[in-house]
């Protein structure tokens, strides 16, 4: 299985990068792990709906073009399916035997994801109805596909 994440924004805080590059080393004893890092569009200071359905729109083209072929997507969204960590673990193996083996999870923005990448994805997950950093979202999606990838081989994780 290989696993990509492509996310939106720098991440600036050096905790979260450890924590993220943690979780990518314990991943990988199960799975490729490649992150896809976009760099976010400045917001001006006036912001106005057409000026933010803008910049989605542009970040969302970026992402689009960074998407490997035949992957299956999945993007982070509060309108999304909320499920636990075996739901997500489920997930993974549905995901794994039955579309593809490559499997993409997509972090929009500050802004959130444009309405192309959000019709281009094959599935919508929701952690929470709480809007997180995005760079804080990306260190949690690790950590509850580093769990799923447990609970799949039935080994013991802390809960």
């Amino acid at each position: 299985m290989k696993i990509t994440i492509i996310s939106v924004g720098k991440l600036k805080e050096q905790y979260l990068a450890d924590g993220i590059k943690e979780y990518i080393k314990r991943i990988s004893k199960y799975s490729e792990v490649k992150e896809i890092v976009l760099k976010d569009m400045p917001i001006p200071t006036k912001e106005s709906d057409a000026i933010d359905q803008e910049i989605k729109r542009k970040e969302g083209l970026e992402i689009l073009e960074a998407i490997p072929s035949n992957s299956y997507k999945v993007v982070l969204d509060l309108k999304g399916e909320m499920i636990d960590s075996p739901g997500l673990a489920k997930k993974l193996l549905e995901i794994q035997t039955y579309h593809s083996s490559h499997i993409v999870f997509i972090i929009g923005g500050s802004l959130g994801l444009s309405d192309e990448v959000l019709r281009s994805s094959d599935y919508h997950l929701c952690f929470s109805k709480m809007t997180f950093p995005h760079q804080l979202m990306k260190l949690i999606l690790l950590e509850q596909i580093y769990r799923g990838f447990k609970i799949n081989n039935n080994e013991t994780y802390h809960k």
